[in-house]
């Protein structure tokens, strides 16, 4: 993409980086106990942007000769924004609030709007097989026919669900049971913890065997792109572990089946369960001041 902005004669884009880790935009969110926890997430999430999204946007533009900037990152508006009662931007079903409500709010503009409306023949929501707060997220979005109140997608599932099924299912093929029960021995750093993971670890380990290189990769369990602290949010998620936002089950419009195999929610072998928990005993927890 990067390629083909810089060959039309674009030099500097704007990249929404910050938006889903300052208003808590990932479903995971949806989870959050109270504001409090949902504060010192989007802390952890901002203080680690640097070696996630920002990273990836920072090589994936300059690569090509392309300057990116974030507006959402601005230590102004990070000001302001963080400084809003949590509570606002809490997740609230029953007054149809879905993730990053307040952001979307703001640019909700009936007589100018800033992106195009939908007519009814244009969405598509089954209903029927989803949890209630699932339910009402697709109802609520079919109510306002807007673009801006589509549910999140997170980057991996955007370019389509059959691509991450497809990557599972290799996955499956190329790595075995016995491969994993010795991950922790082959891979004693950041040790993989499905079979997916442990596919792009071998990649990964053969372009840059050096032990240095591994260091510079940070790890940790996950959930939907969460930390590995807001796991604790929900016991099932700890046995469920899948960067996919279908991962957050009876919130995703699509989310994964509880009884899926190898393309739906990842299932962990006994002895890596073992592995999760020391990832999230490790988890540093952030010292934040609650406002408003």
């Amino acid at each position: 993409m990067s390629r083909k902005i810089k060959s039309l004669g674009v030099k500097m884009v704007i990249s929404g980086e910050g938006a889903d880790e300052i208003f808590g935009g990932y479903l995971y969110f949806h989870k959050a106990p109270n504001k409090q926890e949902f504060h010192q997430e989007t802390c952890r999430k901002i203080k680690a942007l640097h070696q996630y999204d920002c990273l990836r946007a920072n090589k994936s533009t300059s690569a090509w000769g392309l300057e990116a900037r974030v507006p959402f990152l601005d230590k102004g508006f990070i000001n302001v924004a963080m400084s809003i009662n949590p509570e606002v931007k809490m997740v609230n079903m029953d007054k149809k609030r879905i993730e990053k409500w307040i952001l979307r709010r703001a640019f909700d503009d009936e007589e100018q709007p800033y992106l195009p409306k939908v007519t009814n023949t244009e969405i598509r929501i089954d209903c029927s097989n989803h949890s209630k707060t699932s339910s009402l997220n697709a109802f609520f979005m079919y109510d306002l026919q807007h673009i801006l109140y589509r549910q999140k997608e997170q980057f991996s599932d955007g370019v389509g669900y059959s691509w991450i099924d497809g990557l599972k299912e290799h996955a499956e093929l190329n790595v075995t049971d016995k491969m994993m029960l010795h991950a922790e021995h082959i891979f004693p750093h950041n040790t993989p913890v499905t079979k997916e993971a442990y596919y792009y670890r071998m990649i990964f380990e053969r372009f840059f065997p050096q032990n240095s290189a591994k260091l510079t990769v940070p790890g940790g369990a996950s959930i939907a792109c969460s930390t590995a602290k807001a796991i604790e949010w929900d016991a099932s998620w700890s046995n469920n572990l899948d960067p996919s936002g279908r991962a957050a089950l009876g919130v995703h419009n699509a989310s994964y089946k509880k009884s899926a195999g190898p393309a739906g929610s990842v299932k962990l072998a006994p002895n890596m369960i073992g592995n999760v928990s020391r990832m999230i005993d490790k988890s540093a927890s952030s010292e934040v001041v609650i406002h408003g």
